[in-house]
């Protein structure tokens, strides 16, 4: 903990500092809020602009999401104006100020006849930093151009998306990702996999909320991931149309649809995309007997795989009054793959003399359906904020996949999955007063999954088959409730959650059954101070859960390999994890600062582990190395991160974050082994007592090159990490991107090339079942996808380039939620 120590207090020093500098006394505050003349909702990005008469100079600001603005600024004599898009601009008489100003209620009326030609006064920068959350804007950002949403994410900070497509944030896996602020059908059976069939131009922005309040799910120890989809909302018809052509195989389109009158919204994006991802995988396994070589075994895997799918996002909002609304939204998406991989294996002895080859070829066909239906109610029930919201969800998710395996034992398998997921939710917002709040509310979320996975091999032996057929059935019911209040520059936000968990598992192959019942409190408390407009302190607690989904209950094995096998564990618990979080916002001039400290506790932790199992192959008894998820005891993870955007000038921006963590993990985990030719059994205990830091960071840079072409650079760096069974070396990666607008700025052409310098791949040296008495080392190298190089071309219609999308309030917080302190 020495290292993290000095760190915190480095940190806690330079916060002192910055919040001691001097203030301008002789400064003053102007402010007010902003609403929609008709609706009377808060307008989010409005902008204030002040023409000081005497000096001609001209500064400002914007609202914020309740449409409030706050605006320092010395004394003198000011001409102010008030713009939003698609709104008529108002302006006020010129006024010397020389004491705080209160505008009171300032009320903008749209103006459909000029739209086009409006001008923005100042771009949405490419991550916005709020108290409680950061968000980050994918419209802006150009290296994600022609991706999916697995791309996205992994340009988000302090997020990182590894080959095999797991998420993680701050380090760890534990994370929680919703769609428009609920679970929803477009993760899909496979987990994160499905977010790689999802184009990037769907997402509007992902929300980053590592404090969540009781309004959010429990679920995910590290914190959530909120993907907002797009959704139009200017007035009139408008849209976009996206083509991508790229090299290796990539050809995606996309399509946009608005339309909105008084009393409807209607909004939709369709997406096809054909995807081809070439990547490798090499290991060679060394297995020990007595500390002693007994053999060599090398496997050289390159695989080819393929992918066309659909999906569209349909929704039609109408409008019941000026206070309430009511939407419906069908989301679909059709996926086919074809995923080829060629394995050569060569076996050696210790002395380097060939024992034999093989190659095993795997081609896999895979399905992928998914059928989702939303329903949601909005009503604002007066003008002070009170407001009822309800939600339904129903989707079905079908995947059928069948993996043909030709070897020396040639195998098919086959796996056909269905689940039926439907989702209540109820929330209930009252405000007290001017400046306290009272949140309540139900969610209701309901899943039955079913998982038939058989195995044909002539030659497998038959204790070792594992097709298996599996039920499972998880019904969560949760109630929360919330109160919040601002006294003067001080806020809080305490909530109290509590979920009741029925699990149901039956593995049909074995008439084994699983249920576990349990309920579970969850407390939230969130604390803000504001310093100045420009500085801030928040601190946060709140206690999460990890439950095991499916595939980590799953017992089902990967046959890609006979020896390096990957599988779930139906005897898995949920994790339990308390989290603290203290964050320091600062604002001076052209730079921004975010940081925070957090630190997290988790008990019975899920983590991945390697074990050993000895079996026939090939007639020989041969060690296979296989990882399944266990619990261990405990986890404490402590770490920092910053995020700092620096505008040096109109033409030239950066941006980047870093994150340093420790982690600390104890536990003990012991299984048997059985002797397939003596059926002896021996007991192996593993140790997992084992304590590492890493980090990660990130650089980006966006310059105006001449001709008015936009570049971005953006460079990536994972730190090495290592835990109680492996060392994993550090990762460099490298995207560049080029745009340009055509067409009187209604097309935009933008030329991307991910992982430039072909750099991402991850290597692990990996023992079983200890680091410190291994019977097998194992050297593995992965690379999910080579460099991408990808053109696309976008065209709007009835859409200004910078067109914000304006909250109506009629559709409720993109969150799913009310508004946090």
């Amino acid at each position: 903990m020495k290292k993290i120590t000095i760190l915190i207090c480095c940190l806690f020093s330079a916060t002192f500092l910055f919040a001691q500098r001097p203030s301008n006394a002789a400064n003053i505050s102007i402010t007010g809020k902003i609403v929609d003349a008709k609706t009377n909702q808060p307008l989010e990005y409005a902008t204030v602009v002040l023409k000081n008469t005497k000096t001609a100079k001209i500064s400002g600001g914007i609202t914020d999401e309740k449409g409030n603005f706050n605006i320092q600024t010395p004394k003198g004599t000011y001409e102010i104006s008030v713009e939003f898009i698609s709104f008529k601009t108002k302006k006020f008489p010129v006024e010397e100020i020389t004491a705080n100003k209160n505008f009171g209620v300032i009320k903008l009326s749209e103006d459909t006849n000029n739209l086009d030609e409006i001008v923005v006064i100042a771009e949405k920068s490419t991550v916005d930093i709020r108290l409680d959350k950061k968000i980050y804007n994918v419209g802006k950002d150009m290296t994600v151009k022609g991706g999916t949403a697995s791309d996205v994410l992994d340009n988000v900070p302090s997020v990182d998306v590894d080959a095999e497509g797991t998420v993680s944030l701050r380090g760890s896996e534990n994370v929680r990702i919703l769609i428009d602020g609920k679970p929803s059908a477009l993760v899909g059976l496979s987990g994160t996999d499905a977010l790689r069939q999802l184009p990037s131009d769907a997402i509007e922005r992902i929300e980053v909320i590592t404090s969540p309040s009781a309004r959010y799910d429990a679920e995910g120890t590290a914190g959530i991931l909120n993907i907002i989809l797009r959704k139009g909302k200017a007035t009139g018809f408008n849209g976009s149309v996206n083509v991508t052509v790229g090299d290796p195989k990539n050809y995606q389109g996309a399509v946009n649809l608005n339309l909105r009158s008084e009393k409807i919204n209607l909004f939709s994006n369709f997406g096809y995309s054909d995807r081809g991802g070439p990547g490798t995988y090499n290991s060679d396994i060394t297995y020990l007997t007595g500390g002693i070589i007994d053999s060599t075994r090398i496997e050289n895997r390159d695989n080819n795989r393929n992918r066309k799918g659909f999906n569209a996002n349909i929704g039609l909002e109408y409008f019941l009054n000026k206070k309430s609304s009511i939407t419906g939204t069908i989301f679909v998406r059709d996926s086919d793959g074809l995923d080829t991989s060629v394995n050569n294996i060569s076996s050696f002895d210790p002395s380097g003399n060939n024992l034999y080859n093989s190659t095993r070829i795997q081609d896999e066909s895979e399905v992928d359906q998914t059928l989702q239906f939303s329903l949601n109610y909005v009503n604002n029930i007066d003008d002070k904020g009170q407001k009822l919201t309800l939600d339904f969800q129903h989707s079905a998710s079908k995947e059928d996949e069948e993996a043909i395996i030709t070897d020396i034992n040639p195998e098919t398998n086959t796996t056909n999955e269905l689940s039926i997921d439907n989702l209540i939710q109820a929330d209930y917002v009252l405000p007290i007063g001017k400046e306290s709040q009272f949140e309540a509310g139900y969610r209701g979320s309901f899943q039955d999954l079913t998982s038939d996975y058989l195995v044909i091999a002539p030659n497998l032996d038959p204790s070792n088959n594992p097709s298996n057929n599996l039920e499972f059935t998880q019904n969560v019911n949760a109630f929360y409730t919330q109160f919040g209040s601002k006294i003067d520059k001080f806020s809080y936000l305490f909530g109290l959650r509590a979920e009741i968990t029925d699990l149901d598992i039956k593995l049909l192959n074995t008439a084994e059954s699983f249920t576990k019942k349990y309920t579970d409190f969850f407390p939230t408390v969130n604390f803000g101070y504001e310093l100045s407009d420009k500085q801030s302190f928040t601190l946060g607690y709140s206690k999460r859960l990890r439950r095991p989904r499916s595939r980590y209950l799953n017992p089902f094995e990967n046959r890609a390999s006979e020896t390096i096998i990957s599988k779930g564990n139906v005897d898995l618990d949920p994790t339990y994890t308390n989290s603290f979080d203290l964050g320091y916002l600062n604002r001076w001039g052209k730079l921004t600062l975010n940081s925070s400290i957090y630190y997290q506790h988790s008990t019975n932790n899920i983590t991945r582990v390697n074990s050993q199992e000895v079996r026939i192959i090939n007639g020989k008894e041969t060690n296979v190395l296989v990882r399944q998820p266990i619990n261990l005891a405990s986890e404490d993870r402590a770490g920092f991160e910053f995020t700092a955007n620096y505008n040096a000038s109109k033409k030239v921006r950066f941006s980047g974050s870093f994150n340093f963590f420790q982690f600390e993990t104890k536990g003990e985990y012991s299984y048997d082994v059985t002797d397939p030719t003596t059926n002896a059994v021996s007991t192996i205990t593993q140790n997992f007592d084992t304590e590492n830091t890493s980090w990660f960071t990130r650089f980006d840079a966006k310059i105006t090159l001449p001709w008015d072409i936009q570049s971005q650079t953006r460079l990536f760096y994972i730190g090495p990490r290592n835990d109680a069974q492996s060392f994993t070396k550090g990762i460099l990666s490298t995207n560049l991107a080029f745009s340009k607008d055509i067409l009187k700025d209604k097309g935009t052409l933008v030329l991307n090339v991910s992982d430039l310098f072909n750099s991402r791949k991850y290597e692990i040296n990996s023992f079983a079942p200890s680091r410190e008495n291994p019977t097998n080392i194992t050297n593995q190298s992965f690379q999910w996808r080579i460099r991408q190089v990808s053109l696309t071309f976008t065209y709007r219609f009835n859409q200004n380039k910078n067109q914000k999308d304006r909250r109506s309030g009629r559709n409720g917080d993109d969150d799913g939620g009310g508004e946090d302190f």
